[in-house]
């Protein structure tokens, strides 16, 4: 699809619902502690590596929030040793990225008692992974109110089947069943 005016040759992109390309989260050192990819625009994971290296390398010493890198539009936020990372293409609308960092930073700081760093993000990756895929889901965005995401993982969290809760989860539970039976 294109448009041709006096010489110039304007190419107009279909609309379409799959803005994120991928979300990473990469710590001081730029290792990888989270990264989902949405499509085939970096299939191996050696490039997927050779990729965060190179968007590492050319964010984290700016102040700024938005980088053009390899042709994809890239939206960052950095807190204490974290690095956030919203990846859409060259034409997606930096505004609609920034909505999904910003709902998955706020959803995280909120899950995580505003304590947003890599030990406390490690301790609840499953909170994080219930987080992203609330938020976007291959590529389309579901959600960005940072307090619907917590309320979805928070009531997805206590769906936990038995032989997955911990010993102490299931003493917890009886002792509440049981007081309810004796306050009836």
């Amino acid at each position: 699809v294109g448009l041709r005016t006096e010489g110039m040759f304007i190419s107009l992109q279909e609309p379409s619902l799959y803005t994120v390309k991928a979300i990473l989260i990469l710590d001081n050192d730029g290792d990888r502690l989270f990264a989902k990819y949405y499509d085939d625009t970096y299939p191996s994971v050696k490039e997927q590596k050779a990729f965060e290296k190179n968007i590492f390398n050319k964010t984290h010493r700016t102040d700024s929030e938005i980088a053009l890198l390899e042709g994809l539009t890239v939206v960052y936020k950095s807190s204490i040793d974290l690095y956030f990372y919203v990846i859409g293409s060259s034409y997606e609308n930096e505004l609609m990225l920034m909505a999904v960092l910003n709902c998955l930073f706020d959803s995280l700081s909120q899950m995580l008692r505003k304590n947003v760093e890599k030990r406390a993000l490690l301790e609840n990756m499953e909170g994080l992974f219930l987080a992203v895929d609330e938020i976007v889901d291959g590529g389309v965005i579901l959600e960005s109110d940072p307090q619907q995401v917590v309320h979805r993982v928070a009531l997805r969290g206590e769906d936990v089947p038995l032989t997955e809760q911990t010993v102490s989860q299931v003493l917890q539970s009886a002792k509440e069943q049981i007081k309810w039976s004796l306050l009836r």
